[in-house]
């Protein structure tokens, strides 16, 4: 009896489990399918509205029914133009939000594309990014000019100097210090077809162009200013085709191999107009104006300018984008390629113009040496005429082929007077 007594309550217990598990689920159902409760005041009122519709209208199902569903449709219509409407307006936030962070965002993305994201370091060991990666080479921008300076360039480099029939004598002392030297990887680009077959009959590798209404007439007749002005679109494709362009002017006369005094942690490296460790290197000058008072002196930051007739670019979309910038300066303005060339480098991002983010760096100026380092200081300073520079540029001269053959004389063949009886400037 006492097991039967047991076997009767377990089955009374599961009941009530039952039940109470029951109760529970019809409780959770009705708490979904009336969430305002069975005897909500809206509810019915909109029951009753409904149902005395119905009547007045005959009592159809079929007649609530047609009503219903228009009512539907055109409640959906509204929603939709709303709809349509908030998308509208969300498509010109994110324009407007886009284009007033496309600063940041490009950082961002060129964060991604060097590397994933990472922790500042402890005090004075952080160094920021200076290298850009260089660009996926196109050999569609050039076939023609790919398979030339395929054959050319060491190491995916190369000098490369723009000349026509009127630079031509400097031209042919410059081939002969390359030679002396033994650079291979010098490449002319001939504007004019004297300067081509020039290049043939001394076995100098060179590129004609093909024909381009626009610049043809420039590069065939255009004295050394005109000519400069087209280095900087001419150029662009050897950077698209992946090659590291040591641009430079006739008027160079080398001495030592370039490519082995190139440190290539930057997008641009120049050689400098200074003259002197500040004005090559930048010095802090103090501006002053009395009538301030207390803040007479303001202090300015100075650089004498990079020289656009010899200077290395890597194959960087900054590079790029400065030939670009220079190209269209000189093309819409007429500005000297020079000033065109370090306004884009050094003018900072300001209300109404976005800066060019792009790293630099200035070449020694005893090693790429300019006319008035050389004329003025050194020639006169027995330690430095025992140095010998990788290059001298006679850019501050207007007799610059007298002075480049002074120039090979002193420090190729010897002659310790070659450069005495120039001046220290020009006569005009």
């Amino acid at each position: 009896m006492a097991g039967r007594r047991e076997r009767v309550q377990q089955v009374r217990g599961s009941r009530i489990v039952i039940a109470i598990v029951i109760g529970v689920l019809v409780g959770c159902v009705c708490a979904v399918m009336f969430p305002r409760g069975f005897f909500n005041s809206g509810s019915s009122l909109a029951v009753k509205d409904r149902l005395e519709k119905s009547s007045f209208q005959g009592g159809s199902p079929s007649c609530e029914s047609s009503e219903r569903l228009k009512m539907l449709k055109a409640d959906f219509m509204a929603l939709s133009e709303k709809n349509a409407e908030l998308k509208k307006q969300v498509r010109e936030l994110t324009e407007k939000l886009r284009l007033a962070e496309q600063g940041t965002d490009s950082a961002r993305k060129q964060v991604l594309v060097l590397g994933s994201q990472i922790k500042a370091g402890p005090f004075g060991t952080v160094k920021s990014l200076r290298t850009n990666p260089t660009v996926l080479s196109d050999e569609s921008v050039n076939p023609r000019l790919a398979k030339i300076l395929e054959k050319v360039a060491v190491g995916k480099e190369l000098i490369v100097v723009l000349a026509n029939s009127n630079v031509k004598a400097m031209l042919e002392v410059q081939i002969a210090s390359i030679k002396k030297v033994g650079i291979s990887n010098y490449l002319v680009v001939a504007l004019d077809d004297n300067i081509e077959e020039f290049c043939k009959s001394n076995d100098v590798a060179y590129y004609k162009r093909d024909p381009d209404k626009n610049v043809d007439s420039i590069a065939k007749s255009g004295g050394n200013h005109a000519v400069s002005g087209l280095k900087f679109r001419i150029l662009r494709e050897f950077l698209q085709l992946g090659y590291g362009v040591l641009l430079s002017d006739v008027d160079i006369v080398y001495l030592q191999n370039p490519f082995e005094h190139l440190y290539r942690d930057s997008d641009v490296e120049s050689m400098s107009d200074g003259h002197d460790n500040r004005t090559a290197y930048g010095f802090n000058d103090v501006f002053d104006e009395p009538a301030m008072g207390w803040a007479r002196y303001a202090h300015t930051m100075r650089i004498w300018v990079f020289n656009s007739g010899f200077f290395y670019l890597r194959p960087t979309i900054p590079a790029i984008e400065l030939l670009d910038r220079v190209a269209d300066n000189v093309a819409q303005t007429k500005a000297w390629d020079q000033a065109a060339f370090n306004e884009e480098l050094f003018f900072p991002s300001h209300p109404g113009y976005t800066g060019l983010h792009a790293s630099k760096r200035v070449m020694d100026m005893y090693e790429f040496m300019n006319s008035k380092v050389l004329f003025k200081t050194v020639r006169k300073n027995p330690e430095l005429k025992k140095l010998k520079p990788v290059i001298v540029h006679l850019n501050y001269h207007p007799d610059k082929l007298g002075r480049m053959q002074a120039v090979v004389e002193f420090y190729v063949n010897g002659k310790q007077n070659a450069l005495d009886n120039f001046p220290d400037g020009s006569d005009w």
